[in-house]
C-alpha cells in the first residue's frame, strides 16, 4: 500500500521533500524549492529503487561548502522510512 511521507530538510535550499513509496520501494520524489534541474533529476533516479539501494548512494553527498546537501537530505527522509518500518 503507498504511503506518503514528508520531510522537513535543513541546510538546504529546498524547504520539502515529499515521498511516495510502497515499503521499501520508493515510487516518487519531490521537492519544494531547491534547484529545479538537480531535484527533478535525483527524484527521477530514485522512482523503483530500494530504500537499501539508495541510503548507500545519497549519504553524505554535499552541496559545496554546506555540510548538506538535497540528495544528503534525502538520505536522511529515506532512513527514517526504513526506521518506521523495523
Amino acid at each position: 500500500m503507498e504511503q506518503v511521507y514528508e520531510f522537513t530538510p535543513h541546510g538546504t535550499c529546498s524547504r520539502k521533500i515529499t515521498i511516495v513509496h510502497d515499503g521499501n520501494v520508493v515510487k516518487s520524489v519531490s521537492f519544494l524549492g531547491g534547484c529545479p534541474g538537480n531535484t527533478l533529476g535525483v527524484g527521477k533516479l530514485c522512482e523503483g529503487r530500494t530504500l537499501e539501494e539508495l541510503i548507500p548512494i545519497l549519504d553524505g553527498i554535499l552541496c559545496g561548502s554546506k555540510p548538506t546537501s538535497c540528495p544528503n537530505e534525502l538520505c536522511k527522509a529515506l532512513k527514517e522510512i526504513q526506521k518506521q518500518q523495523d
